[in-house]
């Protein structure tokens, strides 16, 4: 099993790298500047897939944690708490490249926009179902309430992703042709969705290291546990 695991690892390794190679060259080397933002636009291509893979990962972590609820199995909940915090690292570059752009463009690193604000709640929800699981030793109870905190947070995504219909403030339109009002121009478009693959290869390599490592973590309790039972 370990075997075919790094070998998996290896192989999406290997993708990941392929793809970004690629990417990166269509990105800085043949798409030229937009019109109107210029070169900084291209930050686009990180921020866009980036939050695709966040909100990805969020949405698979609420499965395991209904599956968790559902079956008692801690095993979902040691799933979902692997795939939350590599959502939460791109939710946070999400959040960086967000702000780099906004300096550029807006002459200012943060505006109380409400894709900004919105997008900043739900960070600090996952942020919190992560400092909540070290504040409590208790496995079941622990399991419980990170479930709880998962589904609410994945109420907020939706927040988040309708913010900029809802509120029309400084944040700019949807960018992509799949959403009414967006678009861009001709293969200006691709390298977001092939970003987002490399993104997506890295998100499964990384959980896969973390569920290892919850599992362990898991097994260590429970031997702990044993031990204090004595």
């Amino acid at each position: 099993m370990t075997d075919t695991r790094d070998r998996i690892m290896l192989l999406l390794t290997a993708i990941c790298a392929a793809l970004l190679t690629f990417s990166l060259y269509k990105i800085f080397l043949v798409l030229p500047d937009e019109a109107n933002q210029g070169a900084i636009y291209r930050i686009v291509y990180v921020h866009v897939p980036a939050i695709f893979t966040g909100f990805t990962g969020f949405f698979v972590a609420l499965g395991a944690s209904a599956a968790y609820l559902i079956t008692g199995k801690l095993k979902y909940d040691a799933f979902a708490a692997a795939v939350t915090e590599v959502a939460l690292a791109f939710a946070t570059i999400v959040l960086a490249t967000g702000m780099i752009w906004g300096r550029i463009i807006w002459g200012i690193w943060w505006a109380w926009d409400a894709r900004l604000t919105t997008m900043l709640v739900c960070w600090l929800i996952y942020a919190g179902y992560l400092m909540l699981r070290r504040a409590i030793e208790e496995p079941t109870q622990r399991a419980r309430l990170s479930a709880v905190v998962s589904i609410f947070g994945c109420v907020d995504i939706l927040i988040v992703w309708k913010s900029i219909e809802w509120w029309r403030t400084q944040h700019p339109a949807p960018v992509l042709s799949v959403r009414d009002g967006g678009g861009m121009g001709p293969g200006m478009e691709a390298p977001i969705y092939w970003n987002w693959l490399a993104f997506m290869c890295l998100a499964v390599i990384l959980v896969m290291v973390r569920t290892r490592q919850e599992r362990m973590a898991g097994e260590i309790d429970s031997l702990r546990r044993m031990a204090h039972s004595y």
